[in-house]
């Protein structure tokens, strides 16, 4: 068959998805022009040609809570996209990330006969290991962001490519951090630390007062340092506006979103654990990772969860690299002993800032090219 007629399936549930999509979507095109795409997305894929039967937003639930509510129309989703593509076989069907939503349909499509690809493992290193079973009846390949998730993967003979991250072929290895200061306008001067206490109400309720009165402390021991808080969303710039009257007397700067410039700009930074982790360790930025949740949420959390780390740097990394401070741990003062050596340019900082760059050109490996070279080895020969 000719490559130029390809036609695939393609399921974002997401933002973060969408975005993997559409690089994957842009690669997919250069080598077949007349590529056909239908599926879910959002419009960063919608603008690379996807045909979105439903919309994305429809997909994008979190939590306990909200999936359970919205669970009949989830499951009438799924079975119309399953019969869409049943009645209209594609070449090739790729889920990317929402396993929950995804694995079920990769299951029952590739039992009719079409190849799956799974993009994002996942996180069957860390919990849920049972699920590896599911992953072998439902994809004929995974697609892995990073490159410790394949062995799970060989160990139990599903085939499996470790294709690098978008972010590490986005961001530059060499940053301008007096750049960054100059288009937030913050002094080009002086010390400065990044607070990132988490994008949802939830995690800046319970972490934003603990950062805040971290950051207190380190402003009387050093009068000269200034502070910088990027809100996720216009939901968390309200949030964290009415926490902050507490908080007068802070040397501090509230920004909405751009949070990769704030750390672009930091001396260091003091995050919750999440994903933003990974933009730290991207630019550069020394870090300190802290979390707390709810007690009865931790007490499952911390039997479920199998690996020795927390934060994405530090499983990266195979070593305690950053310092973590989880749940009981996350106290004032061993958040100013963790966070006050990164902002002097220590020898702790500039390992951090050493193993972050390795690790960022390991990353970078060309992701939209790596995912389409991937996915051509499922189709075989004659889709080349």
């Amino acid at each position: 068959m000719d490559g130029r007629g390809l036609r695939i399936g393609v399921l974002a549930g997401e933002a973060s998805g969408d975005i993997l999509g559409s690089r994957l979507l842009v690669a997919l095109r250069q080598r077949y022009p007349q590529l056909q795409i239908e599926g879910i997305g959002g419009p960063l894929m919608q603008a690379q040609g996807l045909d979105s039967l439903f919309p994305m937003e429809r997909l994008s639930v979190m939590g306990f809570v909200e999936p359970l509510k919205r669970l009949p129309e989830l499951l009438r989703m799924r079975r119309s996209v399953y019969q869409h593509f049943l009645a209209n076989p594609p070449d090739l069907f790729v889920g990317i990330d929402s396993p929950d939503f995804c694995l079920h349909l990769e299951m029952k499509l590739r039992r009719a006969g079409i190849p799956t690809v799974h993009l994002v493992s996942p996180s069957v290193w860390a919990w849920r290991r049972g699920r590896i079973r599911k992953i072998r009846r439902a994809v004929d390949r995974m697609l892995c962001l990073f490159p410790f998730e394949t062995d799970i993967y060989r160990q139990h003979a599903i085939a499996a490519d470790f294709v690098g991250h978008p972010l590490a072929d986005e961001i530059p290895v060499q940053i301008d951090r007096g750049a960054a200061r100059a288009a937030l306008g913050l002094p080009a001067g002086g010390r400065l630390l990044a607070l990132l206490p988490g994008s949802r109400g939830g995690e800046v309720g319970l972490l934003a007062p603990l950062f805040l009165a971290t950051a207190r402390r380190l402003c009387r021991a050093d009068p000269e340092l200034r502070l910088v808080v990027p809100a996720a969303s216009p939901e968390r710039l309200v949030q964290l506006r009415a926490l902050l009257t507490a908080y007068g007397d802070l040397p501090l700067t509230l920004v909405e979103g751009r949070s990769r410039e704030v750390m672009m700009a930091a001396d260091a930074v003091l995050l919750a654990s999440g994903t933003a982790t990974l933009e730290a360790l991207l630019v550069q930025c020394p870090m300190a990772v802290a979390y707390r949740m709810a007690p009865l949420s931790w007490a499952l959390v911390s039997r479920l969860v199998k690996t020795p780390f927390a934060g994405l740097p530090n499983i990266l990394a195979g070593r305690a690299l950053v310092p973590e401070l989880i749940q009981g741990a996350a106290t004032e003062e061993a958040l100013v002993a963790a966070v006050q050596p990164l902002l002097y340019n220590s020898q702790v900082a500039r390992e951090q800032r050493q193993a972050f760059a390795s690790i960022h050109q390991a990353l970078g490996l060309g992701f939209g090219e790596r995912c389409a070279d991937a996915i051509a080895t499922v189709l075989g020969s004659g889709h080349r």
